[in-house]
């Protein structure tokens, strides 16, 4: 008797010193008395960064968001601007035929992407790097307000963006996910870039 009371003591003792340690998953396998710990890892910084790099990607940012150059396997997201929105520099070819872009009818895109044609008018994607010209004013709250709610800066009295920035796909996104995006963008090289104004509808 004295030596269960002795076993139970130790026991319920070892499981309680196992508990108190840092980052450590505790499993009793009842049946075999015995007991587990796995450790679970930490998030670092640059772990961050690179699940928002995923999630980008996952996402399709670089589509629309990322100028592209062209190679031999079509065109691709330059890596020297990526995120940075629709080249300043970049003139629009002029458009013949405006009777098709009204309600109902087609809708134009740039070659890189980042400039779109419709009834709302013509929309740049915006420079999401961070710089001035970019996010590089922006708070995480900021960006979370603009993918969510759709408005423009993430400012709360902020127009909605203009299509085709699907912010209505991302609206139930995570606050995890969100940091890990937020992490990946503030890490990226800052493109001086002052995206165009909207161009109303013609």
């Amino acid at each position: 008797m004295k030596n269960q009371i002795l076993f139970s003591f130790f026991f319920v003792a070892g499981l309680l010193i196992i508990a108190c340690q840092p980052n450590q998953k505790v499993t009793v396998d009842a049946d075999a008395d015995a007991v587990q710990t796995d450790t679970v890892p930490q998030m670092t910084h640059a772990d961050s960064v690179k699940q928002g790099d995923y999630l980008v990607s996952l996402m399709g940012c670089h589509e629309c968001h990322s100028p592209k150059i062209m190679t031999d396997q079509g065109p691709v997201p330059d890596p020297d601007r990526l995120l940075s929105g629709h080249p300043a520099n970049e003139a629009l070819p002029k458009i013949t035929d405006k009777s098709m872009l009204g309600p109902g009818q087609w809708y134009l895109a740039s070659s890189g992407l980042t400039a779109w044609v419709g009834p709302w008018g013509t929309s740049f994607t915006a420079n999401l790097t961070p710089h001035p010209t970019g996010t590089g004013n922006w708070t995480i709250d900021n960006f979370s307000r603009a993918l969510r709610q759709g408005k423009f800066k993430g400012l709360e009295n902020g127009r909605t963006l203009l299509p085709p920035m699907p912010w209505q796909f991302f609206a139930k996104m995570t606050d995890e996910d969100m940091s890990y995006i937020w992490a990946y963008i503030r890490s990226l090289k800052p493109v001086d870039n002052t995206v165009p104004a909207t161009i109303a509808p013609m």
